[in-house]
């Protein structure tokens, strides 16, 4: 276990006016002109949840009904959301994309399996409702791997509601079948590439095996994720695939520019890695991948500002990139969270 200072609420607040979580920010002020996104504050949701759940605080359970608000605003009246909201309130696009509705989905469901109140479970359970139909056409393997978070947070608060597994076997054997359509001996994965999120896919197969029982999906979690860690992990420090250039089949992975998503990411994926198999090794990983945000990095920098309870946005081959968005933030928050949630911090 490592120590550190108990985490604020100041990061997400920073970010947060009374509309919602602003997407980027110039330095450490928000830039306004790039309006909000359903993205972020589906995450924002999350660790406003995670939040209230490990300090039970007032301040937090505020933004959680703010959070809320703004994805219900989001949601269209076919159950699709919409993902850009402009700083003047006015919708930026027709249609998000289907990471974007996948990620509200897995909001909602954080929501249902919280201890908030009645009533904010009431509203996601009704947008959950409204929206999982049309995950069964996602084309994105991550938005299908959000989706099976958000209906592991619904089948905990509904356990005996069998169209919630049949929609889960539905999106793991999606992804079992991309993993068999393109794993190999030396490849071991979904796609002929490595890019963004990439954790997000075994930790997906892990809680669809806890709902289904099917250790298929246990297995094909288990090899993917040890191909992450043994192309991430290098000598304990994690070295994440940048995104000039990502990872692909047969080619070099790409060094920079490191973004704070892939350690978020696979500190949560390995976490439930620990809890699938009870192997104490996960947890070491855990924490080295979440020591990449305090210096345990290729260049040796600090990415969390304790200052401002901000994230930067990511490791350059100049070092820092000193911009201080939701994502890269949100990132740091969700990943704190999850090791404080399980006694791991």
């Amino acid at each position: 276990m490592i120590t550190l200072p108990e985490l604020p609420l100041d990061g997400l607040k920073t970010l947060t006016d009374e509309v919602g979580m602003l997407q980027h920010s110039k330095f450490s002020i928000i830039d306004r002109h790039k309006g909000y996104t359903t993205d972020d504050n589906a995450r924002a949701l999350i660790s406003a949840i995670r939040y209230n759940h490990v300090y039970t605080s007032l301040e937090s359970l505020k933004l959680v009904k703010l959070y809320l608000a703004f994805l219900l605003h989001m949601q269209k009246m076919d159950g699709s959301f919409s993902n850009l909201l402009g700083y003047d309130r006015a919708l930026k696009d027709k249609g998000g994309s289907e990471e974007c509705m996948g990620r509200a989905l897995w909001a909602c469901g954080t929501v249902l399996e919280s201890n908030v109140g009645e009533d904010l479970k009431q509203v996601a359970k009704e947008m959950f409702d409204k929206g999982l139909p049309s995950s069964r056409e996602f084309r994105s393997p991550r938005a299908r791997a959000y989706t099976i978070l958000g209906l592991k947070g619904y089948h905990v608060a509904f356990p005996t509601d069998s169209n919630i597994v049949e929609n889960c076997e539905t999106h793991a054997t999606f992804l079992t079948n991309l993993y068999f359509s393109h794993s190999e001996e030396d490849w071991i994965w979904f796609e002929p590439y490595l890019t963004y999120a990439n954790a997000r896919l075994p930790q997906s197969l892990f809680h669809a095996h806890n709902m289904i029982k099917d250790d298929l999906y246990r297995d094909i979690a288990v090899n993917s994720l040890k191909f992450l860690v043994d192309t991430h992990l290098n000598n304990g420090v994690f070295m994440p695939v940048g995104t000039n250039g990502w990872y692909m089949k047969n080619g070099k992975k790409a060094t920079y520019d490191q973004q704070p998503i892939e350690a978020s990411c696979m500190v949560e994926a390995l976490i439930e890695a620990y809890h699938s198999t009870d192997m104490q090794e996960y947890v070491k990983y855990a924490l080295q991948c979440f020591n990449w945000y305090h210096g345990a990095n290729v260049k040796e920098v600090t990415l969390f500002d304790p200052k401002t309870s901000t994230c930067f946005d990511g490791i350059t081959p100049k070092g820092l990139n000193k911009n201080q968005g939701a994502e890269s933030t949100l990132s740091y928050y969700m990943a704190y969270l999850a090791l404080k949630t399980n006694q791991i911090l």
